[in-house]
């Protein structure tokens, strides 16, 4: 089994872990400038039902493969936060601006969230744990409370490498000018059905699917790897997601640029990143294989089959 890691220069200190499991899920209190872009993105999304064009649909189509697949699967997860594979700077930082366009926040933000839940998953500390709720797991976290991709001061002891990046800085201060940028285009050459479609639609949609392996794939789904956390595979959470939903593999394979490991478990964020290495934009990718898996393990003693790996922090 891979064990779950968290890429960072430097291990946060004991008191910066207390800190967090003291302060997850967070308080009560609604945090009224995100519940309030949720709202408003969420009615933008059913009113593009009167306002339905083929075209319109084929562009949600597009900016939901550019922002969820480039983006958030390829980028923001596989990318910086497991450094799965290398590309160079220009396209890691297209990749990125691509992410913007998902409404999820600036790489920092992202990533430094994502690998808290790693180094906690399911257990206390966790920023998305079912066990604090179907609700608080799927988007309540964003919603309620002071979540923990509110906190810069503590996420920035988890994402050195980002830290030190002008650029990455520097976008997640300004995440939303992307978004802003494409609204303004989509109005201009296809009006409110390529707007209502292309931005408001698309993206409520494209949320959802990312909460789903936060919540569902961590409730309902197969396990093909025994892991310390209640990570699933789950195939239509794959399909919404370009592949991410095959999560218990995710999770015993942390740092592994493929999360589809046998051929019917369709992932098409790695077959991005293999047409990036196909293109020579993409190298030192790293991937497990399922037959060098079963190997390795019928030659561990018997007693080992039910062992978990240690988790631990790892440097880039």
């Amino acid at each position: 089994m891979g064990m779950s890691q968290i890429r960072t220069r430097e291990k946060p200190t004991t008191m910066d872990l207390q800190d967090l499991r003291k302060r997850q899920p967070g308080d009560n209190d609604i945090n009224w400038i995100t519940a309030s872009f949720m709202i408003a993105f969420h009615i933008g999304a059913v009113a593009a039902l009167f306002f339905f064009t083929w075209k319109a649909l084929l562009v949600a189509a597009i900016m939901w493969w550019i922002s969820g697949s480039l983006g958030i699967g390829m980028c923001y997860h596989r990318l910086l936060t497991h450094r799965g594979y290398r590309t160079p700077k220009w396209v890691e930082y297209f990749l990125t601006v691509c992410a913007t366009l998902a409404l999820e926040g600036g790489p920092i933000f992202w990533v430094a969230t994502h690998r808290i839940h790693h180094q906690f998953s399911d257990q206390d500390g966790d920023p998305h744990s079912p066990r604090d709720g179907k609700w608080w797991a799927h988007m309540g976290w964003i919603l309620v409370g002071k979540s923990m991709h509110h906190d810069t001061t503590t996420l920035a002891r988890y994402v050195p490498d980002l830290a030190k990046d002008k650029f990455h800085v520097w976008i997640t201060k300004y995440h939303y000018v992307p978004m802003i940028v494409a609204g303004v285009f989509l109005l201009a050459i296809g009006g409110l059905p390529f707007l209502f479609w292309g931005i408001f639609l698309r993206t409520v949609v494209g949320l959802h699917a990312t909460w789903m392996v936060n919540s569902i794939t961590h409730i309902w789904g197969s396990r093909r790897f025994v892991t310390r956390d209640l990570s699933t595979n789950n195939f239509w959470v794959a399909i919404l997601t370009f592949g991410e939903g095959w999560h218990n593999n995710h999770h015993a394979h942390p740092t592994s640029s493929r999360h589809g490991l046998k051929w019917y478990e369709i992932d098409l964020n790695w077959y991005g990143i293999w047409a990036l290495k196909t293109l020579g934009l993409a190298r030192k990718v790293y991937r497990v294989k399922l037959s060098e898996l079963e190997q390795q393990s019928s030659k561990l003693p018997a007693q080992a089959h039910d062992q978990e790996p240690e988790r631990e922090l790892v440097s880039v």
